[in-house]
């Protein structure tokens, strides 16, 4: 039923859809622009229909390029920008909040929200060719080819150290990512401190991270809302936003 829902909401204009009511936590983020790759961060949750935030609002980093609608949950939307792999603008729309991975043996978190804790052997495939493109794979040996080395999700580099996925052109049991549409979209930790953009994810301060991540409850079906602040403020009555 959940797949359902997400297949008719494609199918809506813009301004007739809204939020799931089964989705009681929000990640908000809003950007200045489509073209900034800054963005203020809030997690909120409903209660007795009202929302309230959980969290300060904190500044973190996008897509260098800034941001692109992309393939999430809201009804489909291309312009003024469609995402598209390696063009360097963070996915724009809701999308489902997914599981989180990292380096360390364990995390605070939600005892529902499933962790990995990712080894040599692990990849996110970002090679549109490939049948897991935009998926998570764990090698039976160690990685020895070119193309299993770029893949890996374990590189030795620490913003990438602890990371929670946001469910952008993800595969669902009846279909495959869209080839070419954007790969391995998640939060992670800032690069320096804050300084740098990112290719597409959304990065946070290591401890505002961590605090999102302790609060995420798969059982309240958490999603991320990323858009620029004008487009935010167009959809939040229809949208039934925070």
């Amino acid at each position: 039923m959940r797949w359902l829902f997400i297949l008719l909401s494609l199918t809506l204009p813009i301004s007739a859809w809204q939020l799931p009511q089964q989705s009681r936590q929000v990640v908000v983020g809003t950007a200045k622009s489509w073209n900034s790759s800054y963005v203020t961060v809030t997690l909120y949750e409903r209660k007795d229909n009202q929302w309230k935030a959980l969290t300060a609002s904190v500044t973190g980093r996008l897509g260098k390029s800034g941001l692109a609608w992309g393939r999430g949950i809201h009804p489909y939307q291309s312009k003024p920008y469609l995402k598209r792999e390696g063009d360097k603008r963070a996915p724009a729309g809701v999308f489902q909040i997914g599981g989180a991975y990292g380096v360390h043996k364990s995390i605070k978190k939600h005892r529902s929200l499933p962790y990995t804790q990712v080894t040599t052997r692990d990849l996110w495939v970002e090679d549109s060719s490939s049948p897991y493109y935009n998926r998570h794979l764990r090698l039976n040996h160690e990685p020895s080819t070119t193309w299993e080395k770029k893949a890996q999700m374990r590189q030795n580099d620490y913003p990438h150290s602890l990371k929670l996925y946001i469910g952008h052109n993800t595969a669902t049991p009846k279909t495959k990512a869209k080839p070419n549409a954007g790969s391995a979209i998640f939060f992670h930790i800032w690069r320096n401190g804050g300084k740098s953009a990112t290719a597409g994810c959304t990065t946070l301060p290591e401890a505002q991270l961590r605090l999102l991540i302790s609060k995420i409850d798969p059982n309240k079906s958490p999603l991320y809302v990323l858009l620029p602040q004008a487009e935010y403020q167009k959809l939040k009555a229809d949208w039934k936003l925070p």
